[in-house]
């Protein structure tokens, strides 16, 4: 039985912004006030991403350049992390690098080989201003390295280089979403 509210269940779901906007290619700036708009925000984060059916999603990707970003990942072992983090901080990001496929809500329908590391952890707060840390292996931490690329005005393709880059962003200027 649950005993506690489904994430986004009180949330709306916003319009994602798309490659190209200048939201996602800016750093965002941090959060100051933990209030109702914050806790707000976070369900509407929620909403937007299980509607999308993402894995992680970053303010600015629905036009809000603040730095918080939510997550609903599994990792390689299948294990569920749910959560979100309000100013977070890329506190560790080590181990062996690995290339798997990554793809992004902003970027519909693109993927490629990205190098991430296979470790990474995010330290910062939740929506009441109380610490959190979060650790993360395998797939999870490469969603917590991609949200991380969001709030510093990056996305995944900013990684790439050569051939798998300008597929990338060739696939990108061809899609039907592309302005």
């Amino acid at each position: 039985m649950r005993h506690s509210v489904i994430p986004g269940s009180s949330g709306l779901v916003r319009p994602m912004r798309l490659l190209g906007d200048p939201v996602l290619h800016a750093p965002c700036r941090p959060v100051t006030a933990f209030d109702g708009a914050l806790t707000q925000l976070i369900e509407d984060l929620y909403a937007t991403m299980y509607a999308a059916h993402g894995v992680g999603l970053a303010a600015n990707q629905v036009g809000l350049p603040l730095r918080v970003f939510v997550y609903d990942c599994p990792d390689d072992e299948d294990r569920r992390h749910l959560g979100h983090v309000v100013n977070p901080r890329l506190v560790e990001a080590d181990g062996v690098t690995v290339t798997g496929p990554e793809g992004c809500l902003s970027l519909p329908g693109i993927e490629a080989g990205t190098r991430r590391f296979d470790h990474a952890v995010v330290e910062g707060a939740d929506r009441t201003g109380e610490p959190v840390r979060v650790e993360g292996t395998g797939f999870f931490a490469r969603c917590l390295q991609h949200e991380m690329d969001h709030l510093d005005g990056r996305v995944f393709t900013d990684r790439l280089r050569g051939l798998r880059r300008h597929r990338a962003l060739r696939a990108a200027r061809r899609a039907p979403w592309a302005s």
